[in-house]
This record gives structure tokens, C-alpha cells and sequence, in this order.
């Protein structure tokens, strides 16, 4: 039987670390700084909340983004959500969701209203710098994450795995595919690792409620299409349509595009224009770009539309991710901690740093050096962040800058 001293220090630990107004101005921050989409929004949060802040230490953050790859839904946001939930509970994760989402979604709402876009020379400028910026960022990440997370000959042949499959496997199946193989690798590599329990990753949501948000996911994916065509409510039809676009894409970011496109144009409430020219727009905001949904809704042509179809699109996109997520997180403390499990983990852990590293390359690199004075701009924002230590906001700013003044040269 546990001594009531070892009761006590486990409750204790179990409790939040910080307040609400704590995380949502951290978070606020990185809504307003964090460009690149998903894959360098994790490296945002890995650079001001495990390095900067130590909210949790590298380990149980790559556990975090291994589990968030998993599951349906924008993983980063998912990440947010679940580091809010864990330093300040539940109302610390709905200030890390409204906190990094806002930002965006209030821009992309605004340029949806005023019906203009990032065209000419200068705004080409922008978004090129701000797709350096990714590179920066992403690679930063690729390099403090393979320094602790693939520190020996069999983590790092498991990363290098990683990055075959996704690169051969197109889409989010790869992905999947990468970390089922990096943690049935690590059942039979790093089985001789240490046993470690002293991160304990508390995220304050009972097994009941758990099994309930599990149940409400499955109800309302099952249920909604037939709601909504029984009582002919277009605005029930919005919600259906965003919720299974959230529900059916794994990793978030790019991958949601081509079901958003078939839920709103197909039907005819909004043109493939006007949708690529919010897409281009989504791609110079900072923020997770499933907030694209808010576009979407303050858009499109029938109503409900303006405000209240944005607050509809935005709150119907990210639902089932977090449903999902709150599902699974009752049970992932205590699963991490069982010896098998952690070897697993180990090799799913290197398989995300495959999966950063594949990412650094397409569509990060590939979409954003395109010339020798863009690999210059990203090399010198690497350094800046791993070198001088210069925070991401500021990198943002002079990169963004240089970029389109060379352009506009």
C-alpha cells in the first residue's frame, strides 16, 4: 500500500504548474510569430515551451507530437491544446486553442470581408520570406530534436526509416506508416534503454470523461449528415461539413485543402477562386491554417456567413480533433510508463525526427529555396535561432523583411 507522503507528493504533482492568463499570453505570442505551418509550429512550441519555458521536458514533447500524429485532426493545435491542458488545465487548454487560433482567424475573416489579396510584387515578397522563416524553423527543430531523441546507431537508423517511407508514401498514410514502424522497431531496438517515470504528464481529464468525448466523436461523425439533411438546415450543413474535414485528415495543415475544396465548392457555395485566394491568403498569417476554415465561413455565399459562418467553420473544423485527443489522453500517462511501452516510444520518437527531417525537405525547402540568396536567408535565420539564440518573432521580422526587399531588387 502507497504511504499517505508518496500520495501526497503524487497529488501534488498531478496539479497544475501555472494560471490560464499564463499560457494564454505565452500562446498568444506564438499566434502571432509562428508561420510555416504545422511542422514549424512544433518548433515554435519546442524552442519557447520545452527549451525556453520548460513546461515539460523533450522526452514527454516528443511523446506529445507522437501521439498528436496519430490521431485525425491539426496536430499542432492538438500539441497547444494538450500543454495548456497540462500546465494550467482545462481552461489553460481552451486559452492555448483560443490564444494561438484568434490571431489568424480574426486576419483571415477581416480579408475575407474586405475581399482583397496579397498580389503584386510586394506581397510575393512577404510570403516568400515567410516560407525561409520555415525553413529556419523546421530545421532548428530537426536539429534539437535528433540531438535527444535519436542519440544512438539504432534511433538514428529508425529516423532514417522514417524519412524512406513518407518520402515514398505519399500523404498522411506515410506518416502514420512511419511511426507504426519506428515503435515496432523500438520494441525490438531499444528495449535497453533506461526506464524513465519521472516526467509525469498529468493532464487532469478522467477515463470516464475520456470514454464519453470518444463516444461523442463517433456520435456526432454518424449523426450530423443525417440531422442535417432530415431538417434542411443549411447552417447544420456547415458544421457537418467542417466537422468531417476535421475528422478524416491526419497531421492537419496542407493535407485538409483538397477536403475543404470538395465540401464548399462542390456544392456550389463558393467559387474554386475566391477559395484559392483565401488558401493564398492563409499562407501569409501566422497560425495553424485550419483556421482557413474561418475564411471559409465569412465567405461563402449562402448564409449562415460573416461572422457567425466563421465562428461555425472554425469551432466545427478543430472539434474532432480535440474529442479525439481528450479520448486518448486519460490513458497515455500511464501507458508511456510501462517498460514496453517506452521502448516503443523510443523508436516512435526517432520516427517523428524522420518525419521533421522529410518535412525540412518537401514541402519546406523545396517550396521556399529557390535561389542561392534564399539558402543564404535560411542559413543565417538557423543560426540566429541555434547560435545567437534570437527569438523566433525576430527572425520572423528580418527574414520576412529581407526576403521582400530582395525580391522587389
Amino acid at each position: 500500500m502507497r504511504s499517505s507522503a508518496q500520495a501526497i507528493h503524487e497529488e501534488a504533482v498531478s496539479q497544475p504548474h501555472g494560471t490560464p492568463g499564463e499560457v494564454f499570453f505565452a500562446f498568444l505570442k506564438l499566434g502571432l510569430t509562428s508561420f510555416g505551418g504545422p511542422i514549424a509550429h512544433l518548433g515554435y512550441f519546442r524552442d519557447e515551451l520545452v527549451v525556453r519555458r520548460k513546461w515539460i521536458d523533450e522526452t514527454g514533447y516528443g511523446d506529445l507530437v507522437a501521439l498528436c500524429q496519430f490521431l485525425p485532426g491539426p496536430a499542432s493545435s492538438q500539441v497547444g491544446f494538450s500543454l495548456g491542458l497540462l500546465r494550467a488545465g482545462p481552461l489553460g487548454a481552451l486559452a492555448a486553442w483560443a490564444a494561438f487560433t484568434l490571431p489568424s482567424a480574426i486576419l483571415l475573416v477581416i480579408f475575407a470581408m474586405a475581399a482583397t489579396a496579397f498580389d503584386g510584387p510586394t506581397g510575393a515578397g512577404l510570403l516568400h520570406g515567410l516560407k525561409i522563416v520555415a525553413v529556419a524553423v523546421v530545421a532548428q527543430a530537426v536539429w534539437g530534436m535528433a540531438k535527444s531523441l535519436t542519440p544512438d546507431r539504432e534511433r538514428a537508423g529508425i529516423a532514417l526509416a522514417a524519412v524512406l517511407i513518407v518520402t515514398f508514401s505519399a500523404g498522411a498514410i506515410g506518416q502514420i506508416a512511419a511511426i507504426t514502424a519506428g515503435a515496432l522497431a523500438g520494441l525490438a531496438l531499444c528495449r535497453n534503454g533506461p526506464v524513465t517515470g519521472e516526467t509525469h504528464l498529468s493532464f487532469r481529464v478522467s477515463r470516464s470523461f475520456g470514454i464519453a468525448s470518444l463516444l461523442a466523436f463517433f456520435a456526432l461523425l454518424g449523426t450530423l449528415p443525417v440531422i442535417a439533411s432530415a431538417l434542411g438546415s443549411q447552417g447544420l450543413s456547415l458544421f457537418d461539413a467542417f466537422y468531417r474535414s476535421g475528422a478524416l485528415v491526419f497531421g492537419g495543415g496542407h493535407v485538409v485543402l483538397p477536403l475543404l475544396q470538395a465540401e464548399v465548392v462542390n456544392p456550389g457555395w463558393m467559387s474554386n477562386d475566391t477559395f484559392l485566394a483565401g488558401y493564398g491568403a492563409a499562407q501569409a498569417v501566422p497560425g495553424p491554417l485550419f483556421t482557413f476554415a474561418a475564411y471559409l465561413g465569412a465567405a461563402m455565399g449562402p448564409a449562415p456567413n460573416g461572422l457567425l459562418g466563421a465562428a461555425i467553420g472554425l469551432i466545427a473544423i478543430f472539434l474532432p480533433g480535440f474529442l479525439l485527443l481528450l479520448g486518448a489522453l486519460p490513458f497515455w500517462d500511464s501507458f508511456r510508463k510501462r517498460p514496453t511501452a517506452q521502448a516503443a516510444m523510443r523508436g516512435a520518437n526517432a520516427a517523428v525526427v524522420g518525419i521533421l527531417g522529410a518535412a525540412l525537405y518537401s514541402p519546406v525547402w523545396t517550396s521556399a529555396v529557390l535561389a542561392p540568396r534564399d539558402f543564404s536567408l535560411a542559413l543565417a535565420g538557423f543560426l540566429l535561432l541555434t547560435v545567437w539564440k534570437a527569438p523566433p518573432w525576430i527572425v520572423v521580422v528580418l527574414l520576412a523583411a529581407a526576403a521582400t526587399i530582395l525580391d522587389l531588387v
